[in-house]
């Protein structure tokens, strides 16, 4: 049986205890480390360096490191397993990193701040020391409004069923603890928190009217930045004199996505890119300096394990990944434990690999005509589920052609595509582009991490002006309105 181990994180003091032979890669990307090639140590972006214990060096990584001019104490998290008790230092805490990966620039300022991430189902703060930029410290806590449903039409529901006061509670205290766990611990006061989220966490945590978004068009009022005092929120620790929710683009695209296009640097750029998050709400961005054009897609709860059989999320146990090796199937399952199910990647990984094999086919029946096909001992991939993938597939694939569409523009003439989210951060792109999920070549896909919380970090810099001048830039669009979604949808449904 595999034995504890326990990973101690330099500056935050967080032990982790994992199964013995867990990849570092399962376990850091939850802690602001990003891992932009899939893992294949190219980038060098996963480097921490190793303070107390052992993570051997093969040959291959001793080249790698050579190649970014690290030393020997320093280590590749992506080729790292975890075989006793070690202490690291992650480096990705040294600087804010954008797409280009350079250092983005920004006037000091005095003081300390904090960004947030208010996801649907993970929430993430980070502690900033304004006059460098350097990050001092992050948390990561799940969303206590999950009790609520997984998805954002459940939440929509119960906050329409008279919860939404005791949601709004559950999130503004379960932020409150997670500032002050991290500034008592630093020893400092915050002078500014930045909040981004979707548009439903944005109303929820603000206390505004969710009805507007209950049906169509799906259009509110309140979409605007949202102040707030520390007594209102009822946080009773010192220091915090702004806070602000940031605007929302539209019904179902927040200022996650508006922190996205700030990270990416696309209100800036000449040429055309994209940026996809396939996240619980599924959105979608295109543009450059002159326009920008978003949507979301029913397409994010397949992607993190909704409505799949055995889905669950990027957690221990499940298959996060799926190769061939010699006709049969290769499944790395997160933490190194017996598989329990599968998460978004591994549901793209087998998508593509299925289809390669021939069992299943084009139209994504199961070619043997059972209802199920066996991924691992206990794991399996039924009928029903492959369904859902091509419904979800097919809403991202419509939406982004729909977008080029308005643009008049084709695939050739968009220079990247950024994927965001740390579900990015395990996704095999060869596979990806093997289902028709995203149709340009590999070498034009980025992999850009949590860009909701990057932006938040260059939010605490910028005033309202900065921010207005990208909303100006920004429209947002219903897929469903467009005359020829339907037609695009069911062409999309198809498995390249």
């Amino acid at each position: 049986m595999p034995a504890d181990v326990t990973i101690t994180l330099f500056p935050l003091g967080k032990k982790i205890q994992v199964n013995k032979g867990t990849p570092l890669m399962d376990v850091l990307h939850e802690y602001g480390v990003e891992f932009p090639c899939g893992g294949k140590g190219i980038c060098g972006r996963c480097k921490v360096r190793l303070l107390e214990g052992t993570l051997p060096l093969d040959f291959e990584q001793l080249s790698r490191l050579s190649t970014f001019g690290l030393e020997k104490d320093w280590r590749l998290a992506c080729f790292c397993r975890v075989d006793s008790d070690i202490t690291i230092e992650i480096s990705q805490f040294e600087e804010i990193i954008l797409a280009d990966s350079s250092p983005f620039r920004f006037h000091p300022l005095k003081g300390f701040g904090i960004a947030v991430d208010v996801g649907t189902t993970t929430l993430v703060a980070q502690l900033l020391d304004l006059k460098t930029g350097r990050v001092m410290d992050a948390i990561t806590s799940l969303n206590p409004q999950v009790k609520f449903g997984g998805d954002l039409i459940s939440r929509i529901q119960a906050c329409l069923d008279g919860k939404q006061e005791e949601m709004q509670k559950l999130i503004r205290v379960k932020i409150g603890e997670m500032i002050r766990n991290i500034t008592e611990k630093q020893q400092v006061e915050a002078s500014r928190v930045v909040l981004v989220g979707n548009t439903v966490m944005h109303h929820i945590f603000s206390g505004l009217d969710l009805q507007p978004l209950s049906y169509y068009p799906f259009e509110s009022s309140n979409l605007g930045m949202q102040l707030f005092s520390s007594e209102q929120l009822n946080w009773k620790f010192p220091g915090c004199s702004a806070i602000c929710f940031y605007p929302s683009i539209g019904s179902f695209v927040g200022s996650d996505i508006l922190a996205g296009i700030v990270a990416t640097n696309m209100a800036e750029r000449e040429k055309m890119t994209m940026l996809i998050d396939l996240g619980t709400n599924g959105e979608i961005v295109l543009g450059h300096r002159e326009k920008i054009i978003c949507a979301s897609t029913a397409a994010g709860p397949a992607f993190e394990g909704a409505r799949i059989s055995q889905g669950m999320r990027a957690v221990s146990g499940a298959i996060s990944s799926i190769d061939l090796d010699e006709g049969e199937f290769k499944n790395h399952v997160i933490g190194n434990v017996h598989a329990k199910g599968i998460c978004g990647s591994g549901l793209i990984d087998a998508m593509a690999v299925l289809l390669h094999q021939g069992e299943i086919g084009p139209f994504g029946e199961i070619a043997s005509g059972d209802e199920k096909i066996k991924l691992a001992p206990d794991v399996y991939l039924t009928q029903q589920d492959i369904r859902e993938f091509q419904l979800a597939k097919a809403a991202i694939a419509a939406g982004l052609k729909i977008l080029l569409n308005r643009f008049g523009v084709t695939y050739d003439q968009v220079e990247n595509v950024f994927i965001a989210g740390g579900f990015g951060n395990f996704l095999n792109l060869k596979h990806v582009i093997q289902t028709g999920l995203l149709e340009v070549p590999e070498e034009k896909i980025v992999k850009m991490g949590n860009t909701a919380l990057i932006g938040a970090k260059m939010f605490l810099f910028e005033d309202e002006s900065f921010i207005q001048k990208t909303l100006q830039l920004t429209r947002h669009l219903n897929l469903e309105g467009d005359p020829d979604f339907q037609d695009i949808y069911i062409e999309k449904m198809m498995l390249a």
